[in-house]
């Protein structure tokens, strides 16, 4: 056994840091567990011990969470056996949209053919994650011990460890910041002399408000989760989720001062004004778990740390700590996966010692993992006059346009469903959607109107019986 210290200048040869013991985080340790010898995760909070709980570091974990095909399947290849653990916790595997009432910006989805997604709570996903990750005898926790800053190394601006909340140092070959979205890495990056890294920020005010519920038994229930989007003319919407056992989910969503209020007597109001009644019908009589909870953090801010010109050898900002997305299109630990993913490929073939020169080059593929992900949530958000932003280019206009006539066929069309779905799951590239086949396919529809009124409920699933 190694008894080095581990500040102890010797102490970094073999060891890697991650700050942050979130879904990004706990993977790229991970990867990381596969070329040092030793990874530390630094986490300033304190982790239950006993079983999935909330815990201040990750404030949206009581709204809902998906976690799409791709991100599972990536999760799975790091992790064996951790999708059936998180289904046995509760979590369910969906497919979207056939198991849902979806009620896109057009349309009800049809039960058309779409992509696997995994539904669930969030504090399940981290616990299950971690204990998966901790079974590697060379990966541990620091919780309870937040980073203050980044070691400087002799030419000082390299990195070569952290220091720990009361000055003590953590030496390291590679430091990983993945604290999200309260990140300091500018901040400790300007203390070395670095320049801070350049940013893009779209902002369309969305907030949240979350409450679980008990819902009433109905044999008659054939969906098992519920989706009814907002549109620009109508910014509301809500989403319905199962959570293991008989608990389920209600997260409302709204834009600008459509923002749905935490007000327990406003709650079933704001649902009964969707666009559906579908979901205020699913949870009128349901018995609340607890009191409605807000999130107003949400936009999409990207920190260019692959732009960087002289990044600081062995320092790489993954997560939520270098992009972050509005969270209601579902692609945040779908894209902590695949930044975990080409982490991976990118350290192949690299000694240790050879790992911090590398880190700029570590630094775009990750970022580049991000980049679909990004072109969705912002092209989207953009379509919102409230948005704060660089507007819209021609080409976006164009694209616009064209991805709304997509979701106009998608609703009913098999065929454009599966490559719809397959790139909202980040499963396949978005150019899929512009094959010439595909392009035909979408302008044979070009008389369906793209914001219809729409009915109730969709033709497959009546309104429901009774009282």
């Amino acid at each position: 056994m190694d008894d080095t210290p581990d500040n102890h200048p010797e102490a970094r040869d073999d060891h890697a840091v991650v700050l942050g013991a979130g879904f990004a985080g706990l993977l790229a340790a991970r990867v990381l567990a596969e070329r040092f010898a030793r990874v530390t995760v630094v986490e300033r909070d304190e982790l239950p011990a006993e079983g999935p709980r909330f815990r201040p570091g990750v404030p949206q974990s009581r709204h809902a969470h998906v976690l799409w095909s791709r991100g599972v399947d990536v999760m799975e290849r790091l992790l064996p056996g951790i999708t059936a653990a998180l289904r046995e916790g509760g979590s369910a595997l969906l497919e979207s949209p056939r198991d849902f009432l979806w009620l896109s910006p057009a349309d009800w989805f049809r039960p058309v053919p779409g992509a696997p997604v995994l539904v669930g709570s969030r504090e399940l996903i981290d616990w299950c994650v971690r204990r998966a990750v901790l079974r590697d005898p060379r990966i541990r926790i620091l919780d309870g011990r937040p980073a203050s800053g980044l070691l400087a190394g002799e030419d000082g601006r390299s990195v070569v460890g952290v220091t720990l909340r009361g000055g003590e140092p953590l030496a390291a070959r590679l430091v990983v910041d993945a604290t999200g979205r309260t990140s300091r890495a500018p901040a400790w990056l300007a203390a070395l002399g670095h320049a801070c890294p350049a940013v893009t920020r779209y902002d369309s005010h969305l907030g949240y408000s979350s409450r679980l519920y008990a819902l009433r038994p109905d044999p008659d229930r054939r969906w098992h989760g519920m989706y009814v989007q907002g549109r620009p003319d109508s910014p509301r919407g809500g989403v319905l989720v199962p959570q293991g056992g008989d608990r389920w989910l209600v997260t409302l969503v709204g834009n600008g001062e459509h923002a749905p209020s935490t007000k327990e007597e406003e709650f079933l109001g704001f649902a009964r004004s969707l666009r559906s009644p579908a979901l205020h019908d699913a949870i009128r009589g349901a018995t609340p778990l607890s009191d409605p909870t807000g999130f107003r953090n949400t936009a999409n801010e990207r920190r260019h740390y692959e732009r960087m010109d002289r990044p600081p050898d062995g320092f790489l900002v993954v997560g939520d700590a270098a992009c972050r997305f509005n969270p209601v299109y579902g692609h945040g630990m779908t894209v902590a996966a695949l930044a975990a993913q080409a982490l991976d490929e990118a350290l192949t073939g690299l000694a240790p010692e050879r790992i911090p020169g590398a880190v700029q080059r570590i630094q775009r593929a990750t970022a580049d993992a991000a980049s679909v992900a990004w072109q969705i949530a912002t092209g989207e958000d953009m379509r919102y006059p409230q948005t704060e932003g660089p507007p819209p280019d021609r080409a976006t206009k164009v694209l616009q346009r064209y991805m709304s006539r997509v979701v106009v066929g998608a609703n009913a069309d098999p065929a454009l469903s599966s490559r719809f779905f397959g790139v909202l799951s980040l499963s396949t590239p978005p150019n899929t959607l512009l094959g010439p086949a595909t392009m035909l396919r979408v302008l044979s529809k070009w008389r369906l109107p793209t914001t219809p009124a729409t009915p109730a409920y969709p033709p497959h699933h009546p309104p429901p019986t009774g009282p």
